[in-house]
């Protein structure tokens, strides 16, 4: 407990830090796009491959393919779940919902999480539970809002992905037991430790646009409680009857728990789908997810 509180405390801390800056005028709007591009194009990808330099016997890749497996189940629940709660809302919010019940922030706040809690076992296992996210979201999430179902595309957009690259590349080094020289290791390791504290000043960034004279909206507080509370009770439910161990378990709940996607505006603000709405999805969520994810820590530590 003591831990988790101490994670969650950082976490408030780091928000705070990143919105007091852009509240200022240290960093504008440019500046938080390029901070944003950087940790996901460029730290984030450290992060993912040094955490699959530590097990490299053949044993320890089932875990890997186990919550490869759950979090693969997870998106097509999610799809589904997505088209029938709010099959009755107007088609812009539909398709914002839609898209960002699939789609969730679990690689942007998740992962610094999940290496709290888990240690490196946790950030590694939670690399591999993003590869179907991360598909999920460049075909079926992004033809909801394009109604393009381009797949040669959305494919070669997936496979060129530096988060999947990395994937990649790790689980190769993991199997042959490969370990990177330190000329190259301590780089990455070095660029790799900025990932949470970056990761979270720029979800405070997102926060200080809030105007909270015209924020409270019905929609995204049921959203907030689907994505934040029963969406993730329902896979607990699920994961409890699998056979698996408690560190899968673990992380496959806790990612499930995540807010909304920051790219739920961002698509819906390109393909013109009520990008005001969905910005208040990702900024309402967010908010939500900080006591609630320290809930769900409570519970499943």
């Amino acid at each position: 407990m003591l831990t988790i509180l101490s994670l969650q405390i950082t976490i408030f801390s780091l928000v705070a830090l990143g919105f007091l800056v852009k509240r200022i005028g240290l960093i504008g709007e440019q500046g938080q796009k390029n901070l944003t591009d950087l940790v996901i194009y460029v730290v984030l990808p450290c992060n993912i491959l040094v955490a699959f330099q530590n097990g490299t016997d053949e044993e320890s890749l089932m875990p890997y393919l186990v919550i490869l497996l759950i979090a693969t189940g997870i998106q097509l629940i999610s799809l589904v779940y997505g088209k029938i709660m709010y099959r009755r809302q107007p088609e812009g919010r539909r398709k914002c919902l839609q898209y960002a019940t699939l789609c969730n922030n679990a690689g942007f706040i998740g992962n610094p999480i999940a290496e709290g809690i888990y240690g490196v076992e946790g950030l590694a296992l939670a690399s591999v539970y993003l590869i179907p996210t991360r598909i999920m979201m460049w075909s079926s999430g992004l033809a909801m809002f394009s109604g393009v179902n381009d797949r040669k595309a959305a494919i070669k957009r997936v496979l060129l992905h530096p988060c999947i690259i990395s994937c990649a590349l790790g689980i190769i080094l993991m199997v042959t037991g490969f370990q990177l020289p330190s000329i190259v290791l301590t780089p990455i390791q070095t660029v790799a430790r900025c990932n949470t504290a970056l990761s979270m000043m720029v979800i405070g960034m997102i926060l200080e646009r809030i105007d909270l004279k015209h924020f409270w909206d019905k929609t995204v507080m049921i959203y907030s409680l689907h994505r934040l509370l029963i969406m993730p009770f329902l896979f607990w439910c699920i994961c409890r009857l699998l056979p698996i161990n408690e560190t899968v378990f673990g992380v496959s709940v806790i990612l499930t728990a995540m807010p909304a996607g920051a790219t739920t505006s961002i698509l819906a603000e390109k393909y013109g789908m009520e990008s005001e709405f969905a910005t208040k999805l990702v900024i309402t969520s967010t908010l939500l997810s900080l006591p609630t994810v320290f809930l769900w820590n409570l519970f499943l530590v």
